[in-house]
């Protein structure tokens, strides 16, 4: 027994070549705006903490700045731990603001974007590498945090221009 085929289905020979074009002219890999996007998410989302933090810091400072002084305790160092005290605890409440106005400028540059992003991803990764120095226990934090920053940093520093 033959079967018989399936009659061919065909469009317009107008709305054909209109599809023609309109699947030439679409690329065939994801759009590259779509990335981009997303590293300038990442980097607003990175800005905002660091303005956060900025202002956690704000906070200590106007609740009791003698809360930093077990903060380079844990150092493995002995000097990080010596100018902490002798330095940073000498005038807590300046240098907390000093902290705190450092973390916030490191926020508005990544939130402001452009070339400004590129100082603000080297200062926040210099900022994560610093903070190890502090002991043990912020390397748990640092190094997954410097991990998603260094990626993040060089994802979005082609976007913010050469």
């Amino acid at each position: 027994m033959d079967t018989i085929p399936p009659p061919v289905v065909r469009a317009h020979p107008e709305a054909e070549a209109s599809m023609l074009k309109f699947t030439k002219d679409k690329p065939s890999a994801p759009d590259q705006r779509e990335g981009l996007k997303r590293t300038g998410l990442t980097r607003k989302i990175v800005g905002g903490f660091f303005l956060f933090t900025g202002g956690v810091h704000l906070g200590i400072v106007m609740a009791d700045p003698q809360l930093y002084a077990p903060f380079a305790q844990e150092s493995f160092i002995p000097l990080v731990e010596k100018a902490w005290s002798e330095i940073f605890m000498a005038a807590p409440a300046r240098w907390g603001l000093a902290l705190s106005v450092g973390e916030a400028t490191l926020g508005v540059l990544l939130l402001r974007g452009g070339q400004w992003a590129k100082v603000g991803w080297a200062g926040v990764i210099a900022f994560h590498l610093g903070l190890m120095l502090f002991g043990w226990g912020f390397w748990l934090w640092s190094v997954p945090a410097l991990a998603f920053l260094i990626w993040a940093a060089r994802a979005d520093w082609q976007s913010v221009g050469a």
